[in-house]
């Protein structure tokens, strides 16, 4: 994908963003409506995402027409959009130039001396949303743009006034090659958009060619060897994280509280930089961390000020989310897709204090189903009783010929459900007192998270 140098905002005023209601484009859309561009937008259906755009003064269409460009001097488009969309194939008639978001994207952030890039297959919203926390509370004002809400900036972007922003830097279809950032991380590489990448073999290439992009400083994960080999070539200057005293950065003294957030103190090779004490569980948020403080210090935020901020810092919005205890039953939310994610919080949430979790698990995309069918089973079996709602489309066709079923007869105590109402009715049948509801999974399951807390709220008003 190559950017198309000859687009200057300078002669820009009206922008069209097909595809508001993604959690990708919305963040830009609204950057650009508060750099003073008239922003409007579409999507083919209503949600959160377009009434929280109309709220921010974006004008919205709900469905794709070729009249929505007409006035646009500008037409940015979403991964997901393709080029039979009408409302592109019309901005191709009348000479409207169009970019892919992620081209939007490194657009603005050339315009910050210190943009900070965080990649990694896992990991990468809750790690920004840490950063931007930090930074916030130590007066750095700093622009934001997060693949997820953060609940103290009411939505997953914010405008600051100084020279940094911070941005979440996707791998998926390469996108995060529009990028050249001053500070970059590498939480992780693990195999995934297989249907893009074909290969882990393929995906660490394209993480190679991001870590050589980076300008100054690149933070890479010391513990995982993927990261590690994607940073080799890199020509910037290199600074390692991980548990391990082999890295540059490392923690001590690690200990978990019940709920299994973590406490530990970080060192600088023998050197002690801060104590930690963090209010989110597992230990893979030890390493998001991390990366987060380490970029804070890079821009000059004292360890103290590190160390007050982040302890007050709850999570984002569907990462290990408690929604609400009823009847003595705990309901959360979880944002995991992929089986290494899902692996990372049913091990925290085991280790909680809950007589049993409950999972209820929406598949997302038929190819990372078909293509991690076995690791999916292993993963979701570390739940007591696993709840499979119908696999979530997203931008595919089921050529595979895969189903929940397919998966759910592999995991011992599960049952397919299809809809959100029968995996809510499901829970309402056999969730007790003391145990763990736990929603996941990369799409709308949040729905069905609100629903469930809705319908055992209904239940125990009328016992």
């Amino acid at each position: 994908m190559v950017r198309d140098h000859k687009i200057n905002l300078n002669n820009v005023k009206n922008i069209h963003m097909i595809g508001i209601g993604g959690s990708g484009i919305f963040p830009i859309a609204k950057i650009l409506s508060d750099k003073g561009f008239y922003v409007s937008g579409s999507d083919s259906t209503e949600s959160e995402t377009t009434q929280r755009a109309e709220n921010s003064g974006i004008k919205v269409f709900i469905g794709h027409n070729p009249e929505n460009v007409d006035n646009a001097d500008l037409v940015v488009f979403s991964a997901a959009i393709k080029e039979n969309n009408p409302e592109i194939q019309r901005a191709r008639e009348k000479g409207i130039p169009c970019l892919q978001r992620s081209t939007m994207l490194g657009i603005i952030t050339d315009e910050y001396k210190n943009s900070v890039a965080v990649s990694g297959t896992h990991g990468k919203t809750s790690t920004t949303s840490m950063i931007t926390h930090i930074l916030l509370d130590s007066h750095k004002e700093p622009t934001a743009i997060i693949g997820g809400t953060l609940p103290r900036i009411r939505g997953n972007s914010c405008m600051g006034k100084s020279d940094i922003i911070v941005c979440e830097a996707c791998e998926y279809v390469d996108s995060f090659l529009e990028l050249h950032p001053r500070i970059a991380i590498i939480l992780n590489v693990d195999a995934d958009h297989l249907d893009y990448f074909k290969s882990i073999e393929g995906v660490k290439s394209s993480f190679s060619k991001f870590a050589e992009q980076t300008k100054d400083i690149l933070i890479v994960n010391g513990d995982d060897g993927n990261a590690c080999e994607c940073a080799g070539d890199a020509k910037c200057k290199k600074i390692y994280f991980g548990l391990s005293d082999k890295n540059d950065y490392h923690a001590k003294n690690i200990q978990f509280d019940e709920f299994q957030a973590a406490s530990f103190d970080l060192f600088y090779d023998k050197q002690f930089i801060v104590h930690v004490d963090l209010n989110i569980p597992g230990k893979h948020n030890v390493y998001n961390a991390m990366a987060a403080i380490i970029v804070c210090l890079e821009l000059g935020v004292r360890p103290g000020d590190i160390s007050e901020s982040i302890k007050t810092f709850k999570g984002a919005h569907r990462r290990f989310e408690i929604l609400d205890t009823v009847g003595a039953v705990t309901i959360a939310d979880d944002f995991a897709h992929h089986p290494s994610e899902i692996e990372a919080t049913l091990t925290a949430a085991k280790s909680m204090n809950f007589k049993r979790v409950i999972l209820v698990f929406q598949p997302h995309t038929f190819s990372r189903t078909f293509m991690f069918l076995d690791e999916f089973a292993k993963s979701l079996s570390l739940a007591d009783r696993v709840i499979l709602t119908d696999i979530l489309p997203v931008r595919e066709v089921n050529t595979y010929d895969i189903y929940s079923e397919d998966l759910g007869q592999r995991i011992e105590n599960c049952i397919c459900v299809g809809t959100f109402d029968n995996a809510a009715s499901e829970v309402l049948n056999t969730a007790k007192p003391g145990d763990l509801v736990l929603t996941m999974g990369g799409g709308n399951i949040y729905k069905c998270a609100n629903m469930i807390v809705s319908e055992m709220k209904n239940k125990f008003r009328d016992k």
